[in-house]
């Protein structure tokens, strides 16, 4: 650390210099433009980005199939604007799976393809996304698909179920897209600014996605459940709905608590939605107990369900925690 003493100049300007060493380091001159960014009682400074897009290059020669799409997905949520991918040769499985990979992610597109490499560019103007927008629209998506993935099972629909399964693909395609904003947040001040948001509260958003993200994976997996169940007894049916009513309240109190900009009401709400959960533990006891009168390997597959919809009320109780955080006393 420097410290540096704050000067007056022509009466009325306070002027302050730079460490030589750093603004060596950042290409800061004589000329050279630096921005401020005021965030709460600091005040940061950053040397002005000329850039418009920011380029990444990557080598797939030794990638394949989950490797490569997880590459690209990196590269993605890092931020790169622009994308090339190159080996000596990519070859029509490679393509295939950089094709996908671009489809499931928010605003990709195949921009150049030729013998040795693959160029993707971000269509969307990062500065225009909305880490609030894209949290509400998971947890949308995510609480239908757990509310149809029960619907499936108690009708026996699979139809339904496939639904599910597919759509857990549009909570991971926001969930790349949170991401990628957070990390933009971390990376640079203007990011930052350009979310109207502090980067504690960006934080707290990008962790209750993580929990979204979980509870969509969860209702996909009652629904690949579902596929391999026979007829569910309606007296388990109606334990199941229950069960799931109890865990949707939990992740929709966590929620509206995360939301709120009153803090006192916040925490009585995320709080509530804690306390909650204890009595959904108990109540997933009891049907485990129903379930042991059940055929074995139903029993098992139903057992299976009933610890997702536990973990989902525990992924609520989560979002809570963090809810309480961002309405805590800021330091």
């Amino acid at each position: 650390m420097e410290t540096r003493k704050v000067q007056v100049t022509g009466g009325s300007t306070y002027t302050v210099s730079l460490p030589k060493t750093w603004a060596t380091e950042n290409g800061i001159e004589a000329g050279s433009i630096v921005e401020f960014y005021p965030e709460s009682d600091s005040l940061l400074l950053a040397p002005k980005d000329e850039r418009d897009r920011l380029e990444g290059s990557l080598d797939i020669r030794d990638l394949q199939d989950e490797e490569l799409r997880r590459a690209v997905f990196t590269m993605y949520v890092s931020g790169f604007d622009i994308i090339q991918l190159e080996a000596g040769r990519i070859t029509t499985e490679q393509r295939r799976t950089i094709s996908d990979a671009t489809q499931s992610l928010v605003g990709l597109e195949v921009l150049e393809e030729t013998g040795n490499s693959v160029v993707i560019q971000d269509l969307l103007d990062s500065s225009e996304l909305s880490i609030h927008n894209a949290v509400t629209r998971m947890r949308l998506i995510a609480l239908s698909m757990l509310d149809d993935a029960i619907t499936a099972l108690a009708e026996n629909d699979d139809d339904i179920a496939q639904d599910v399964i597919e759509r857990d693909e549009d909570v991971d395609r926001l969930w790349f897209v949170v991401s990628r904003i957070f990390r933009a947040a971390l990376r640079t001040a203007k990011a930052t600014e350009e979310l109207g948001m502090s980067r504690e509260v960006c934080f707290d958003y990008h962790s209750s996605a993580r929990q979204l993200e979980r509870i969509a994976d969860h209702a996909a997996k009652i629904g690949q459940l579902t596929l391999q169940l026979s007829e569910v007894p309606e007296e388990v049916v109606e334990s199941f709905e229950e069960l799931h009513d109890d865990a949707t309240e939990v992740i929709d109190k966590a929620m509206d608590a995360l939301f709120l900009d009153e803090s006192d009401e916040a925490t009585e709400l995320a709080n509530d939605a804690r306390q909650s959960i204890l009595a959904i533990d108990e109540h997933a006891r009891t049907i485990d107990k129903l379930l042991r009168e059940q055929d074995p390997q139903q029993a098992q597959l139903l057992g299976l369900v009933v610890d997702s919809l536990s973990r989902c009320a525990d992924y609520g109780g989560n979002i809570a925690e963090t809810a309480l955080q961002k309405a805590a006393p800021r330091p």
